[in-house]
Parts: C-alpha cells; structure tokens; sequence
C-alpha cells in the first residue's frame, strides 16, 4: 500500500487493479521505480525462467543492452543481485574491477552506475529490479525505501502468480485423475459381469492384461468401454470453484 512517507510509492492495490498480467504489473513496477530514481535513465526487472535470466519488462532505454551484456558473460551486479539475494550498488562503473569486462563495457555505453535490488530470492522465480544512470554516484539521492517496497511488491506479486499457477496445475492433475479413475471403474463393472468376479479379481485381471500388452492401464480400459459402447468413455464433469 502506499506509504505515507513515500508518497511516489505505487499503489499495490490499485496496480492489481489496473493490470491485466502480471507482466503489465511489473511494467508499472519498472515505470514507478524509474520515477523514484531521478538520476536514472533505465529500469529493467529481470527474472529467471527455465533456469535462464531474462529481462521481462523495462522503461527508459539503457536497460535492456545493459542486462543482455550480463547475460552473455552470465556475470554482473543484475545477477549477482539474482543468486545471492542481495543489494548490488555500483556508485562509478569507471575503475569497477567486478565482473570482468562488463563494467568497461557499461561506462562505454554511457552508464557510470547502477542499483540491482533482489526480486522473490531463493526461488525458482527469482530476480532483480535494475536501475541505471548516467552519473557516477547517480542512487545516492534515490528513494531506496521505496525502491525496495517495489522490489518487496515485485516479490508478493510474482509469489501470488505461481500460487495461481500451482492450484490451476493441481486442478487440471487432480481432473485428469477423476477421469481416469471413472473410465476404470467402468471396465471394472464391464469385467466383473462378463467373469462375474469381484471387483479386486476384476482389477487384477486389467492390470495383469495391461502389463501383458504394455498399455497404460487407463488406455486398456478406454479400449474397452469403448468397445461395449460404440464410443468413447463418457467424461466426468469438470472441477468447478465453490461459488
């Protein structure tokens, strides 16, 4: 929420409210935090997908070649802010002796410093919110506060997501499940009264046959419910919230 004391801080609420994604949040992330860093010319939020950083959204225009340089030599305060969890400051890219060539490169390009803030640290999601500027010593002025009420917001935003994205993953697993466990419920009835046996001595049988014939046992039973009723097994109704 906004703080009193911050009052450039975005409102995290009404940034949930006003975006569709979670990218369009972040992109109002980067844009909030570039407008609390005066001396700034480029905001990049990078995150890690499939174990590869990326710069997801940006505002300004130093940021993006600034990341991909970082990216290419797989080093750089974006990074280090990445892995470690920690607040990498750069006060004068000019006489930097980290992370090899970069610094060089940065100061070439027209950036003398940088500020990368840590985004959801220790997960398989994590990243940072990069800042760069012009002038050597460019943070000193800047709102770290709410700077780092950004990155925090950044963090609970990206945590929501994957929340969202595991329980829709479980849904769809958990639907899967009850369609399968209704198909061979149906061959079991199917065996039982052709061999009139009990149900376990009816599933013994599918299984043993699904073994034999190397077909997943789901399959085995589709096939014959299939075959009784000229058709596909009819599929259960889908997994509804509770309203």
């Amino acid at each position: 929420m906004t703080d009193a004391l911050n009052p450039r801080t975005p409102d995290l609420v009404s940034l949930l409210l006003n975006t569709e994604t979670l990218d369009d949040f972040l992109q109002a992330l980067a844009e909030g935090a570039l407008a609390m860093a005066p001396a700034a010319d480029g905001c990049g939020i990078t995150l890690e997908r499939r174990n590869r950083p990326l710069t997801v959204v940006s505002a300004g225009f130093s940021a993006p070649p600034l990341d991909e340089a970082q990216y290419d030599q797989d080093d750089g305060p974006c990074l280090t802010a990445l892995r470690t969890g920690r607040e990498v400051s750069v006060r004068d890219m000019v006489g930097e002796h980290r992370w090899g060539g970069y610094p060089a490169f940065a100061a070439a390009s027209g950036t003398r410093s940088s500020l990368s803030l840590p985004i959801a640290p220790y997960t398989h999601t994590a990243g940072a919110l990069n800042l760069y500027s012009p002038k050597a010593h460019g943070f000193d002025d800047a709102d770290l506060t709410g700077l780092r009420g950004l990155a925090a917001q950044a963090t609970g935003a990206i945590a929501l997501a994957q929340r969202l994205a595991d329980a829709e993953t479980f849904t769809s697993d958990l639907q899967a499940a009850l369609e399968s466990r209704a198909v061979i419920d149906q061959a079991v009835g199917i065996v039982m009264s052709q061999r009139r046996c009990s149900a376990e001595e009816a599933l013994r049988t599918l299984r043993n046959a699904s073994q034999h014939r190397n077909v997943k046992l789901r399959d085995l039973c589709a096939q014959l419910v299939g075959g009784i009723s000229g058709g596909p097994p009819p599929q259960g109704p889908p997994l509804r919230p509770r309203p």
